[in-house]
């Protein structure tokens, strides 16, 4: 089913499709006004607040680049176009910085298209299938300007299309609302913990001295002892790849799912059957903690819209006493334990993290009683953030459902 009252236009009479303006290593300074490539772009389309900023360019340059060539204005959309294809970004009011040529592509000076339908459109099954037809490479695909000026959309009219980016957006605006509100609770989490177990400013510390230990000074009744006494490193099973499907009922965690305090349930890997032989452990439900092996080292993550299955080169953190459950969170998102993990961790290609050595590492024990109270304010917080993690995905869920039906009409929308 198509629109009412549509029409399929090529690209380049809809809008402007450029690049950037080349900018050299040279031009690179350690602060000052962002400079974005893919990475950046991928970040934000992927619904990261804070996206890993590297790269910047002094605001003399971009004033000059500003009024020679133009910089990205609201509304604009920027496509990666070299190895990760398909991100997206539209500006957003505020946004303020440049980007690399090649990496992605600039739309701009829009007639009679709406940029945030655009967006919608490119992420459909029939915006997919434009985008196909204007990749090249073997060894690393891309879009070029040319091909992607070709591309052919069906469009209906502008109040239809705005209309429908805003049903859609309504959901990423839900999406970005628990977003923050996961950034706060995230951070009053580890601001407690921080306080209580590192400053050594807990509850009643004025009455309580600090004593010599082996891990230097620390408050009268703590320990100093192994990590292993507080938390299991539980490694994922070693599954077969050869017995991996596109459809099995059983998802995987691989070292791609646990990134850096956001846990991705998008699963490319799956089983049909569980092995005889698979420890009860490695069945992950809501809420459990994993923890990253290898590669970028110490990356820490709650599971939700589980169930899923541990694979290796992951670790699921298990307090040794339960109630230590939030406090084993807060603990290994601290980048000071980040720093500590990646010291330990072995290898030339990539890095590699032993369990063993880590359950070897030395730590401050604070007394039981004073982790339960922590227990008992910080539980709840994470919690929430496991339970907003669900509702995210459930929005996710919904409005990738609609979208291919409003992109292709099969929904009719009316407008006031």
């Amino acid at each position: 089913m198509a629109f009412a009252n549509s029409e399929d236009v090529r690209m380049d009479e809809l809008c402007e499709i450029t690049s950037s303006k080349r900018i050299f290593a040279a031009d690179y300074v350690s602060e000052g006004v962002p400079f974005y490539r893919g990475r950046e772009i991928t970040e934000k389309y992927k619904g990261k607040l804070d996206v890993s900023t590297e790269l910047f360019i002094t605001e003399d340059k971009f004033q000059e680049i500003e009024r020679r060539f133009g910089v990205p204005r609201q509304g604009d959309l920027l496509l990666t176009s070299v190895g990760t294809l398909g991100s997206v970004y539209v500006v957003k009011p505020g946004d303020r910085f440049y980007f690399k040529d090649g990496n992605l592509t600039w739309f701009r000076h829009f007639k009679g298209l709406d940029s945030q339908f655009l967006y919608y459109w490119i992420g459909s099954p029939q915006g997919k299938a434009e985008l196909q037809k204007c990749t090249i490479g073997s060894s690393q695909s891309a879009f070029t300007i040319a091909l992607l000026k070709t591309i052919e959309i069906e469009l209906p009219p502008l109040s239809i299309q705005r209309r429908i980016a805003g049903i859609l957006s309504a959901y990423d605006d839900l999406i970005e609302n628990c977003q923050r509100r996961i950034q706060i609770l995230e951070e009053m989490a580890r601001s407690l913990y921080r306080e209580w177990f590192v400053n050594f400013r807990y509850p009643g510390h004025e009455s309580v001295p600090l004593v010599p230990s082996a891990l230097g000074e620390i408050p009268q009744g703590w320990e100093a002892g192994k990590l292993g006494d507080f938390v299991q490193f539980k490694s994922g099973f070693a599954f077969k790849s050869g017995t991996f499907t596109a459809d099995g009922a059983h998802r995987l965690v691989t070292i791609k799912n646990v990134q850096d305090g956001f846990f991705n349930p998008e699963s490319d890997s799956r089983m049909t059957e569980l092995p005889a032989n698979l420890p009860p452990y490695c069945v992950l439900a809501d809420g459990e903690i994993l923890l990253s092996l290898t590669g970028n080292v110490g990356r820490v993550c709650l599971v939700y819209d589980g169930p899923f299955l541990l694979n290796q080169r992951v670790s699921k953190l298990v307090p040794v006493e339960a109630f230590d459950w939030a406090m084993t969170y807060s603990m290994f998102r601290e980048p000071g334990m980040r720093g500590k993990l990646e010291q330990l961790s072995n290898g030339v290609a990539q890095q590699n993290l032993s369990p063993v050595l880590a359950s070897e590492m030395e730590f401050r024990r604070p007394p039981r009683e004073l982790r339960q109270r922590f227990s008992e304010l910080a539980e709840p917080t994470v919690q929430r953030i496991v339970q907003l993690y669900s509702t995210i995905q459930n929005l996710r869920r919904t409005r990738d459902l609609l979208l291919p039906r409003l992109m292709s009409g099969q929904l009719e929308v009316t407008v006031d």
